[in-house]
């Protein structure tokens, strides 16, 4: 037994066990499941040589004390701790496998449930993409009518456009080639009697379809009526600037401002009248189309506006404020450098003649009763005065209704104090409506004119001749 105990001492396996354990404690956490698996293994194999060396040295010692030597001892440790281990061992085992089943089997539940559970959102998910793939389709197939129906619109409305060109196109042909047809007739024709025996052909009768003019007049109408209140806001001031460089008086910028309107208004209707005469006269020689004659001329007056001849108009003003007694100017300067403003007037009033009914601005002397219905009162005025002193802008009117309110200058005694100013405002030389220098020969005729003008009854007449005259020239 002596021998044993010293083997198993000399052979150190206890200690080779110790630092094992305080290895493995130390390389626990670094280690994989399986390394520690194989420490605990070969520490399990160490314990177990060691056990077997403990019990053949318990065997040696029991049989070298007798035949009943330590049975009490084997009987009080011994043998309990023997089925305390075994016991202990048995019963981990067993709860330890019972609970490896029912993890087992909770997992292969929990697996289950999950596979149902994919599937299910599978099925929804594909069930999903079903619906939206249909819903783009749909989509795809709604945005693919609008727009087939969007090109048909467009398609119809330019065709429209074609037709409505085309047919007025087609009217300008005939026209044209009838007048040249008789023109061609007549000068083919051997006695100049039967020409003038000739009756001339009947016009034919009104059309209920409206015309070209008749279409667009709302249009029209709501652009002239908006472009006059641009022309009052805008191209007004930026010639009032310009004049006060020259005129220091405020009150005469006004009223050459208002007497170009009134002077573009009369010369655009004028020029009118003028281009619609040579129209219907060219017209009613060959024309025999479905609608009115009168229709048909307003209608090519509407397409051909460009060939208003709106600088005559420009220089027809200017000679006309030139010879007005009631504005001066200084005689190095000319009315001409509000030709802009004048010609944009010529325009709109050449323009507003076309609507149906015309527009046109309200007829204003000076000395008048002041109207809360036509005019507004200038920010310089006596708001208590009745009596219009001057004009700043004209209202626009349709027939009688006021369109547009114009503005005035109401002062009180303003009537003995334009006679005063009427007298007594003596007039600069008048210039032509073109930039060039004048020769001697044209100034010193100008100067005899302006002399003559100087001492005509309308300047030094009463104003009442003065106001007829004034009334005369609106007239036309």
């Amino acid at each position: 037994m002596a021998d044993s105990l010293r083997r198993l001492i000399n052979n150190e396996t206890c200690r080779i066990l110790q630092e094992k354990l305080e290895n493995w404690y130390k390389d626990y956490h670094i280690n994989s499941c399986d390394q520690n698996l194989t420490r605990c293994c070969e520490i399990m194999e160490l314990n177990s040589m060691i056990q077997g060396q403990l019990f053949t040295i318990l065997n040696k010692t029991s049989q070298e004390g007798g035949h009943y030597a330590g049975v009490d001892t084997i009987k009080s440790r011994l043998l309990p701790w023997l089925g305390t281990c075994f016991s202990s061992h048995t019963c981990g085992s067993s709860s330890h496998l019972q609970e490896s089943r029912e993890k087992d089997r909770w997992m292969k539940e929990l697996a289950c449930n999950r596979d149902q559970e994919i599937h299910q959102l599978e099925k929804e998910l594909n069930s999903t993409r079903l619906q939206l793939s249909f819903v783009q389709q749909e989509l795809k197939a709604s945005r693919v009518k609008e727009e087939c129906a969007l090109k048909n619109l467009d398609r119809m409305s330019d065709y429209e456009q074609q037709l409505q060109t085309l047919k007025d196109e087609i009217a300008i042909l005939g026209a044209q080639k009838s007048l040249l047809q008789n023109r061609l007739a007549l000068s083919r024709s051997p006695s100049p009697r039967s020409i003038r025996s000739r009756s001339p052909s009947p016009l034919p009768k009104r059309s209920s379809s409206p015309g070209r003019a008749r279409l667009t007049n709302a249009s029209r109408h709501a652009r002239l009526v908006e472009r006059f209140s641009d022309i009052y806001a805008q191209e007004r001031l930026d010639a009032q600037s310009l004049l006060r460089s020259y005129v220091d008086d405020l009150e005469m910028v006004q009223r050459i401002i208002y007497t170009a309107v009134v002077e573009s208004f009369r010369a655009a209707k004028m020029a009118f009248r003028q281009f619609k005469m040579r129209v219907r006269k060219t017209l009613s020689l060959s024309y025999s189309g479905p609608e009115s004659l009168e229709d048909m001329v307003m209608d090519y007056i509407v397409r051909q506006e460009d060939l208003y001849d709106v600088q005559a108009s420009v220089c027809e003003v200017i000679r006309a404020m030139n010879i007005n007694p009631k504005i001066s100017f200084p005689p190095e300067t000319d009315f001409i450098m509000i030709s802009g403003l004048i010609r944009e007037l010529c325009r709109v009033a050449f323009s507003m003649q076309t609507l149906d009914p015309p527009l046109d601005i309200s007829f204003g002397t000076d000395g008048e009763l002041f109207s809360e219905y036509k005019y507004r009162r200038s920010y310089d005025s006596e708001f208590t005065a009745p009596l219009v002193a001057y004009h700043v802008w004209p209202a626009l009117m349709e027939e009688d209704t006021v369109l547009v309110k114009g503005e005035a200058v109401t002062r009180r005694g303003a009537v003995w104090s334009q006679r005063g100013r009427s007298r007594s405002r003596s007039r600069s030389r008048s210039r032509s409506c073109s930039l060039r220098p004048l020769s001697p020969s044209a100034g010193h005729s100008r100067h005899l004119r302006s002399r003559s003008r100087s001492s005509s009854p309308l300047r030094s007449g009463s104003p009442s001749k003065w106001a007829c005259a004034e009334l005369r020239r609106s007239w036309l």
